[in-house]
């Protein structure tokens, strides 16, 4: 049984794509890694952590305060959150804004958990 060039050549192109799916898919995240801070649940969690120092602390903390005592409080996991910075909280308190169109500043978080 003789092939053909051309035979040959699709037969291992074919094997080659296969092989490259399966590499690629190898690679792929299957799973939720453990420090992931992206989800839903992560993110929900944050904005809670962040609402309960401004409660705590009142409504004239600045962002670079409200940060540092975010990142001291006793409910902030080091482990979990590692990417938390600055932008960050930018982030969660527009999230917020955008949420409650009433609040436009931290002060104005304040006055709402009162």
């Amino acid at each position: 049984m003789r092939f053909e060039t051309s035979t040959l050549m699709m037969i291992f192109f074919i094997i080659a794509v296969v092989v490259s799916m399966w590499k690629i898919y190898a690679f792929l995240p299957n799973k939720q890694l453990a420090d992931d801070d992206t989800t839903k649940e992560s993110q929900e969690e944050l904005i809670n952590l962040m609402l309960k120092v401004i409660r705590n602390n009142g409504g004239d903390i600045d962002i670079n305060e409200l940060f540092v005592k975010i990142e001291t409080d006793e409910d902030f996991d080091n482990e979990r959150y590692w990417r938390f910075n600055l932008n960050k909280l930018n982030q969660l308190l527009n999230k917020y804004y955008l949420q409650n169109p009433n609040a436009k500043s931290i002060s104005d978080i304040y006055k709402n958990l009162q």
